[in-house]
């Protein structure tokens, strides 16, 4: 059974950070591009980051880059999402998903459950 659980959410303060992690389980870890989406109140799922499987490649949406960094570590089977110089737009429910990005925010995407991350002060 595939899963992927997510942890390292919480509030932190507008210019803070955090960091996010990912298990994964269920399938070979590093033959598959693996990705940060999350979903805002009342809004849909929205593509983060993406790595590829070798850790070689990486990709973020425009708004994300330079405060965030993806990375993995596939001898953990581990994803991570470094954010740095959150804004309150950054609030939102993080997943981490495996595929391409479009599989990653599709209606069938493979997900954990999420974690939330509360940007306020």
């Amino acid at each position: 059974e595939v899963q992927l659980v997510e942890s390292g959410g919480g509030l932190v303060q507008p210019g803070g950070s955090l960091r996010l992690s990912c298990v994964a389980s269920g399938f070979t870890f590093d033959d598959y591009t693996m990705n940060w989406v999350r979903q805002a109140p009342g809004k849909g799922l929205e593509w983060v980051s993406s790595v590829s499987g070798n850790g070689a490649n990486t990709y973020y949406a425009e708004s994300m880059k330079g405060r965030f960094t993806i990375s993995r570590d596939n001898g953990k089977n581990t994803l991570y999402l470094q954010m740095s110089s959150l804004k309150s737009d950054d609030t939102a429910v993080y997943y981490c998903a495996r595929g391409s990005p479009a599989q990653a925010i599709s209606q069938r995407g493979i997900r954990g459950q999420g974690t939330q991350v509360t940007v306020s002060s």
